[in-house]
């Protein structure tokens, strides 16, 4: 059975499904059903196979325009149909419409016209519905790609599948987007080749890229960015390879390669700036923003956020700049997961909330995610673990509706490890530990280490201490190899609290991951892991009676944590420091 795309009606609006296979009926099903419409009277057999081509649901007026009846003679044909039970009404206002009484007798009636016919029908429908539709196109797009396509209209049908896609990306429909920016790759082999036409081939690349990103088909998004690049480099179109190179920075990033995104960016940026492509310099900015956030360059990354928080005002506040989300939002998203690690939880509050205003006011699927999760990263750093769990919970539930379910995986794991550090740990290992195979099942590298040092921490506070130094020293292995230098800060402060916690603790051991943890963190600006480093080193010479010590680390806690407002912190330091 052959799968091709198709538009299916739903009571006058289409959307983009795959064809549905043959229905698994007898032969002999089939056979009677056409052998009943053969022998139905001409007239009635022609009209039953014009409905077909309308599709499932048929509006009167336009079986009417395409067949050119008189509308007494189509009423009582109509009229005769149904009393066969091939037809029925579904509607008599604001026009009346008819149905097919069952999918095989719509697919035998349309299969039973010669391919000639077909076409001949699909392009006479789609030139009555832009007749009558010249107003409102955009209401009736995904009708006209269809009817473009099986009528071989090529011209219309590139133009009506890209709109199509774009109209089903705004509204997070990935899945259909995908299908539609395909179709429109169909017709427009169909055509005489033309730079234009070229230009377009090259931008339908970009177009899928960022369907595809939310859906996380990243062997498909680097096989159309490969294609575009070859376009680009025919048509000698540097804006263009501009754009190809922008994309690569954030492809290379998510692949864990920092330095190749870090180039690809640079060269993106370059090429913005020569042509003055305010747009590029946005996108390119976020994806950089991305690249130095891993690297732990953190006040790099703020300067790259910076300028798209700073120059996205007004109507820009809005615009997509081809990417999947709305750079307003995602920009903040990743400058709030920065001033949460450097612990300006002020600015981040700040921040968040413009996030969150503005994804919700334009509903979009990806940027509500990304404002949810920036802003429930904040407070989990914070210490406000109920804050971070019902945001999180919030992105679960889009991800689970929406058709962004790449996104499932890491909302999952950091709602776990909110669990986990709120005192639900035996309620969150298991999901952490479903959630951590499926990262590492899609060779999807970035962040993994700090994803596993969240499990390996779930382990050290349920007492599974041998478990948690195994994925310590993996996390540890991974920030390195993929020089994430602030997952490497955090992976050394966890070793030092699992060797805190061994029976008896491991001072030395404990010092010196401790050690390497502060000069990390002091380097990179991270005033929050430095606070859990004293607190953690306060600890380890409560417990081994070097007290004088341990007031002086939880006091420089209590005051790092205290300056910060992490409240929760400040009370977990207090009570060390009364206990000695």
């Amino acid at each position: 059975m052959v799968e091709t795309q198709a538009l299916v009606g739903e009571r006058g609006a289409y959307r983009l499904v795959k064809d549905l296979p043959t229905l698994q009926m007898p032969a002999t099903v089939q056979a009677m059903l056409a052998a009943r419409i053969d022998r139905l009277l001409p007239e009635e057999k022609h009209l039953l196979q014009c409905a077909a081509v309308i599709g499932k649901d048929v509006e009167f007026s336009l079986l009417q325009a395409i067949t050119e009846l008189p509308e007494e003679v189509l009423r009582r044909s109509l009229m005769h149909l149904q009393t066969a039970e091939f037809l029925y009404e579904i509607r008599i206002f604001p026009d009346l419409e008819y149905t097919f009484k069952h999918a095989l007798t719509h697919e035998v009636a349309y299969g039973g016209l010669l391919q000639e016919r077909r076409r001949a029908l699909h392009k006479q429908i789609l030139k009555v519905l832009e007749t009558r539709s010249a107003d409102r196109l955009d209401e009736q797009v995904e009708r006209l790609a269809h009817h473009a396509l099986r009528g071989e209209v090529w011209d219309k049908a590139l133009v009506y599948f890209r709109q199509a896609g774009a109209k089903a990306a705004a509204r997070s429909a990935n899945r259909e987007a995908v299908s539609c920016f395909e179709q429109a790759l169909v017709a427009l082999k169909h055509l005489p080749q033309s730079r234009d036409l070229v230009e377009q081939a090259s931008d339908l690349r970009f177009d899928l890229r960022n369907a595809l990103f939310p859906l996380g088909e990243y062997e498909q998004i680097l096989h159309f960015l490969r294609e575009a690049e070859t376009l680009a480099k025919t048509l000698d179109d540097q804006r263009r390879l501009g754009w190809v190179s922008s994309y690569m920075t954030h492809y290379f990033w998510w692949m864990g390669n920092p330095d190749q995104a870090a180039e690809s960016g640079q060269r993106a940026l370059a090429i913005a700036t020569t042509f003055q492509d305010f747009g590029l310099q946005v996108t390119t900015n976020f994806f950089l923003g991305q690249v130095y956030y891993n690297l732990g360059n953190y006040s790099q990354a703020m300067e790259f956020l910076r300028k798209n928080v700073e120059s996205l005002q007004g109507d820009l506040i809005y615009e997509r700049f081809n990417v999947a989300a709305l750079p307003f939002v995602t920009s903040r998203d990743w400058l709030i997961r920065c001033l949460a690690e450097r612990g300006e939880f002020t600015e981040g509050r700040i921040r968040a909330e413009e996030a969150l205003q503005v994804a919700e006011t334009v509903n979009d699927s990806f940027s509500l995610f990304a404002a949810y999760y920036g802003t429930g990263f904040l407070y989990l750093y914070k210490g406000e673990f109920q804050k971070a769990i019902s945001l999180f919970e919030r992105g679960l539930a889009l991800s689970q509706v929406r058709d962004i379910s790449f996104v499932l995986p890491r909302v999952n794991l950091a709602l776990g490890y909110a669990y986990v550090l709120s005192g639900r740990i035996l309620e969150a290992i298991p999901l952490l530990e479903k959630v951590v195979e499926q990262i590492v099942s899609t060779k999807i590298t970035v962040s993994l280490s700090t994803r596993v040092v969240w499990l390996s921490e779930s382990y050290l506070l349920a007492e599974r201490i041998d478990k948690a130094l195994e994925l310590a020293l993996h996390a540890l292995d991974l920030s390195r190899k993929y020089k994430e230098r602030g997952h490497e800060a955090w992976a050394l402060r966890l070793l030092g609290e699992i060797h805190t916690h061994q029976a008896p603790p491991h001072v030395e051991e404990a010092e010196a991951y401790y050690r390497q943890a502060f000069v990390l963190a002091e380097e990179l600006g991270m005033r929050p892991l430095l606070a859990h480093c004293h607190l953690g080193l306060g600890s380890l010479y409560r417990q081994v009676g070097r007290s004088e010590q341990a007031r002086a680390e939880l006091s420089k806690a209590i005051e790092l944590f205290r300056s910060m407002e992490m409240t929760f912190w400040v009370n977990r330091a207090e009570t060390g420091l009364s206990g000695i």
